[in-house]
């Protein structure tokens, strides 16, 4: 996502209901200049973005869902995205949930979520506090088994003993794996190669 794509959306936005940028930020009760071609460049000629909260605020005024603005963004207003199979931590635990390249085989509900031009990704719900204050229980990451990762990557590892956990990337041998967490009360931890069953890497989090 870059600057002109999510100003462009914003205008299909209000395009979509027959007002100008101004009468979006108007309906949704914003100043009628925040969405204005000055306001999305500072002084110094760097491209602004807007604000989380004018944009779900618009979104609100025309009736348009998150979804919808995202297929937006991607330049595809007739989409609201795919269905991608949805599971939580704990099901993740368990025996002959996941193929031998760690996407789920046996989830029985999905989420719609924009197409990211990857085919096999997966939402999973996260539990426990370890990814706090970045990811807090309930968030939903997508995922991408089989995707290159390296250090410093946030990811979603499964041992071989059936423990699921959202981590950070740290150092890694031929040996061992190096695993922290954003929360300063959780230790890193180091795993043995052997026992990792899978590594998949977060590409995006709604919070």
């Amino acid at each position: 996502m870059n600057h002109a794509q999510i100003w462009r959306a914003i205008d299909a936005v209000a395009a979509r209901r027959g007002m100008s940028p101004s009468g979006l930020a108007r309906a949704a009760g914003l100043d009628p200049t925040t969405f204005n071609k000055s306001k999305r460049q500072a002084a110094d000629g760097k491209a602004r973005w807007p604000s989380t909260e004018s944009v779900a605020r618009a979104l609100a005024a025309a009736e348009t869902s998150w979804d919808e603005f995202a297929a937006l963004l991607a330049g595809k207003p007739g989409s609201a995205g795919r269905a991608i199979p949805i599971v939580g931590m704990a099901r993740a635990g368990a025996d002959g949930f996941f193929d031998e390249n760690g996407f789920p085989v046996g989830a029985d509900e999905t989420v719609r979520f924009p197409d990211l031009g990857e085919d096999r990704v997966y939402a999973l719900e996260i539990a426990g506090e370890a990814m706090e204050p970045i990811y807090r229980a309930g968030d939903v990451v997508i995922v991408q088994p089989g995707a290159a990762v390296r250090r410093g990557d946030r990811v979603v590892v499964r041992t071989r003993a059936g423990e699921v956990m959202a981590k950070v990337l740290g150092r890694r041998n031929d040996q061992t794996i190096e695993l922290t967490s954003l929360n300063p009360a959780h230790k890193p931890r180091e795993i043995a190669v052997a026992e990792i069953d899978w590594i998949a890497r977060i590409l995006w989090a709604s919070q």
